[in-house]
């Protein structure tokens, strides 16, 4: 169990500021609920709540649809290019603040552009927030568009190039989230096959709620060069070697997985087994607004999950789709 209220950012508890890397941050997911009220009002839209106060029963999640349904409320509201950087700019601020020296932030813009907003104002504002941050906080961000897995292929394929267009102002990879067990990957081979050839990296969510099999889709039909989660692979040990043996990063969300249900508590959390078998893993929030979790929450966490810092840090260096200068120098700051 996690003593936590939804929808609130804790106290940073790790024991030093050491640095850190993060990528599988949901930046919708960082909207924290003043911010998503303030956001609304300069748009326009009415929440279902008008105080942080009445936000907090929306954050106490029954399950991974409901997270879904308020995930999506909060896509919604983002539409304008203010709206767009300003989500960088803030969660890399949080995330510096936590130690956080590098991040690839997860975003969602394509059904946003089938609503008919430009892809250059949307792709702008993100890429925008990501030099911002740099320029001011110190913090390399890199960006990697999502692919909702309930939507058409077809239609997804005409705009995954608006991603690739923006490969030299940070995009560096395409991912792929939502309901896991319902739309497989093959579906979308030609949508990642478009962006590995415009050079974006594959990171897909895969292994979160469905089993190994989910896994190894990914890596043949999607080419995987990362999986965001893969927690399920510990059921098949042939699997889990394989991604030790290939140096495959898993980056892992201890506490978003306790939050959606896809495991019962930290102290059956898969992590462990993980490392214990060298598969390279990382630590991240996920959707840390969402669950009442920040960097330093999850850092204080690690003892007990089974992997040092350094380990996570040394992972997030080898999972890291940034260009060869940024690695190096993320490996410099703990060699």
């Amino acid at each position: 169990m996690i003593d936590a209220e939804p929808g609130r950012a804790q106290p940073p508890s790790e024991p030093a500021q050491v640095p850190k890397i993060e990528l599988h941050v949901h930046l919708e997911g960082t909207v924290r609920p003043q911010t998503l009220l303030d956001i609304a009002r300069r748009n326009g839209d009415a929440l279902p709540f008008s105080t942080v106060e009445e936000a907090a029963p929306f954050y106490e999640f029954r399950d991974f649809a409901h997270f879904i349904e308020v995930w999506v409320l909060t896509t919604n509201v983002l539409r304008t290019y203010d709206d767009f950087r300003q989500v960088v700019v803030d969660y890399a601020r949080e995330a510096a603040a936590h130690g956080a020296v590098y991040l690839e932030g997860i975003v969602s813009p394509f059904e946003r552009l089938w609503l008919g907003l430009d892809p250059d104002e949307l792709f702008s504002g993100y890429c925008d927030g990501a030099q911002q941050a740099r320029e001011e906080l110190g913090i390399e961000v890199r960006l990697t568009p999502d692919i909702a897995r309930n939507t058409d292929p077809v239609a997804i394929e005409q705009v995954v190039p608006f991603a690739v267009k923006y490969r030299e102002r940070g995009v560096v990879g395409l991912g792929f989230g939502g309901p896991e067990a319902e739309y497989p990957p093959e579906l979308f081979t030609r949508c990642f096959d478009i962006a590995r050839a415009g050079g974006l990296g594959s990171v897909p969510h895969v292994g979160e709620v469905s089993g190994p099999s989910s896994v190894r889709r990914a890596l043949d039909a999607l080419h995987a060069d990362r999986i965001r989660h893969g927690i399920r692979a510990v059921d098949d040990p042939v699997l889990l070697a394989e991604l030790a043996d290939r140096g495959i990063v898993c980056d892992v969300c201890p506490t978003s997985n306790v939050r959606t249900g896809a495991v019962r508590s930290l102290d059956e959390h898969p992590l462990p087994h993980m490392v214990e078998a060298g598969v390279l893993c990382t630590v991240n929030t996920d959707d840390p607004a969402m669950f009442a979790t920040d960097l330093g929450r999850e850092y204080s966490q690690l003892d007990r999950l089974g992997i040092t810092a350094k380990q996570a840090y040394d992972a997030g260096v080898a999972g890291a789709l940034c260009d060869g200068v940024t690695k190096a120098r993320l490996r410099s700051l703990w060699p």
